[in-house]
């Protein structure tokens, strides 16, 4: 049987155009290559610049993970700084930062990837009143009412005769797709409801740090004011409007996205051994937790499981972080082979590759913008995945407990989590954990106020005259789609170097010089056995690569050599 090359592009937009190749046979992938096809270069922006408004432009690298780069931003500066903030203001970020994961895994699950399992036409075939027994008997959502998930089928109904809207284009009656019509119902029915949830919780944002997307910050602490006494301030009314969206933040967790990710899971087990990824995976602690240099003092310390043991938690190096350009377009003056260390590196673009339109990339050894981040030469995936994984590892109570109890009903181990639906449970599983810690951290907020704390801002370091002539800092953060860390080198005042490594950068990152994949590469690719039964219809692989949060847009391209160009549309 011949090989076919087949193209997807873009698998996303919104956090930049990932486009995948792929070679397959058989009815599997035998070889991926994951291309970024945009460049960022926000860190030659920031040369040059303020140290304390690199915050304010780092985070318009995305839209969708808002307000993650500025904290990891602020902390390098601080860390270079040696500033220490006040411990109110950390508490506010965990909040505003947690607040963001959690929007983020729901919107992710339901907006940008629940529709590669839900069959959103099946839903037409529904009992509204058998949904209904359906959900209660895994929720006891409020929502679960027949006469609820009958007008959402109407509205179904409506939007299938006008095209579809925003269901448009689909794969639907793919025969991938599993779930019962019921199952389906429900599904869309809570998929239209996150999208009310997410706009209410988010005002979180806007009452601690101003706006979303894109909050406020400050090096030294937060820009936000607290007295109870003031209309103007955080004071009591406002704290009681922040309780209530931290309480319904949980509830919609722990009654909704969590039962439908579980129910969906046991229609495709088959998922928890497709997909697996690199071997080796790292998280600097807990989500949404923050940090300057070397991450520390968390309930889950920062690690490594190395190589495909799951039950060794190797502690976290920074100095073993390089990124490697031999696939991405970037020049390097020691060559391509050589890897730099975040505080030595450079971003000098140097695109070598074919003029658009173009019909492969991976025909060339340079294919990509992603550079190649890599951890003592390993290729390593993070993400809510990695981080589950190291604080199971660690025995993080919470995550020992509730993954046991859901590894069991799946008939899976640890490794299992490795996985295309290991990394979709292990978001939901976080979430969980991650809505418990928002309601201790804003009860700590809460006591320190009670108690006269209501410091948000240290100043003693805010000024240039007051920092040594030369510094170097770095940032860390657990964001939603995994570790994030920014870099800085200040001399006199002003930003010399800067350098971003994303979640994004270590698992979509191209072949290193070792020609090790990228994780998004291993998981299609690694084991050779990753199903692709309909190459115009590629729900197997929108599965994979969304499992890891890369977000999704409007178009897929499929180019088969020799052939018709297919152009196939996608939630």
């Amino acid at each position: 049987m011949a090989t076919e090359r087949i193209v997807i592009d873009p698998i996303t937009r919104i956090e930049g155009h990932l486009r995948i190749e792929l070679e397959a046979e058989g009815g599997r992938i035998g070889n991926a290559w994951a291309c970024a096809t945009q460049f960022r270069g926000i860190e030659k922006i920031l040369e040059g610049r303020d140290p304390r408004d690199a915050w304010a432009f780092a985070q318009r690298i995305c839209g969708v993970c808002t307000g993650v780069h500025a904290i990891a931003s602020i902390r390098a500066v601080e860390d270079a700084i040696k500033c220490r903030i006040p411990e109110s203001a950390e508490l506010i970020r965990n909040l505003v930062s947690g607040m963001a994961t959690l929007q983020d895994h729901v919107m992710h699950f339901y907006h940008l990837h629940a529709l590669d399992w839900v069959d959103v036409m099946s839903a037409l075939a529904a009992d509204p009143a058998a949904t209904s027994r359906l959900a209660a008997s895994v929720s006891p959502w409020p929502n679960n009412s027949a006469s609820w998930f009958k007008e959402v089928q109407q509205r179904v109904a409506t939007s299938a005769k006008g095209g579809l809207g925003i269901f448009a284009s689909g794969y639907w009656g793919h025969p991938a797709y599993r779930l019962p019509p019921e199952a389906n119902l429900m599904a869309v029915a809570h998929y239209l409801e996150a999208l009310k949830w997410q706009r209410e919780i988010i005002k979180l944002h806007t009452i601690f740090a101003g706006k979303n997307p894109h909050p406020n910050y400050l090096v030294g602490g937060m820009a936000t004011s607290i007295n109870l006494d003031n209309q103007l301030t955080i004071n009591k009314v406002r704290l009681d409007q922040l309780g209530e969206l931290i309480r319904e933040a949980r509830r919609f967790v722990d009654e909704v996205y969590y039962p439908d990710v579980m129910a969906i899971a046991g229609f495709y087990p088959e998922y928890a051994s497709i997909g697996v990824s690199s071997p080796t995976l790292m998280a600097v602690g807990e989500s949404a937790f923050s940090c300057a240099g070397t991450p520390a003092g968390k309930p889950v310390a920062a690690g490594l499981l190395m190589d495909g043991d799951y039950r060794t938690s190797h502690p976290f190096n920074p100095r073993m972080v390089a990124e490697y350009v031999s696939s991405a377009w970037y020049l390097y003056p020691e060559g391509d082979r050589q890897g730099l260390h975040p505080w030595q590196g450079r971003t000098e673009p140097n695109y070598t590759g074919p003029k658009p339109p173009y019909r492969q990339l991976s025909d060339q050894e340079k294919y990509t913008w992603c550079k190649a981040p890599r951890y003592d030469g390993r290729p390593v995936q993070v993400g809510p995945n990695a981080r589950i994984m190291l604080a199971y590892a660690q025995g993080h109570p919470d995550t020992v407990q509730l993954a046991n109890r859901d590894l069991g009903k799946l008939k899976a181990g640890v490794e299992a989590l490795n996985s295309t639906l290991g990394r979709t449970y292990c978001r939901a599983l976080e979430s969980v954990i991650l809505a418990r810690r928002m309601e201790e951290w804003f009860a700590a907020l809460n006591e320190r106020i009670r108690s006269g704390d209501v410091s948000t801002f240290n100043a003693e370091l805010w000024e240039p005259e007051s920092w040594p002539k030369q510094a170097q800092g770095m940032g860390y953060l657990e964001a939603a789609r995994g570790t994030l860390s920014h870099w800085v080198e200040i001399e006199n005042g002003r930003i010399a170097r800067y350098q971003c490594v994303v979640p994004s950068t270590w698992n979509s990152s191209g072949r290193d010089p070792n020609g090790l994949m990228g994780p998004y590469e291993q998981a299609l690719a690694g084991d050779k056995k990753h199903p692709l039964v309909d190459p115009k219809r590629p729900v197997e692989v929108l599965r994979t690569i969304h499992s890891f949060d890369p977000c999704l847009s409007c178009a897929v391209h499929l180019l088969v050599p020799g052939g018709p160009a297919f152009e196939v549309k996608v939630r």
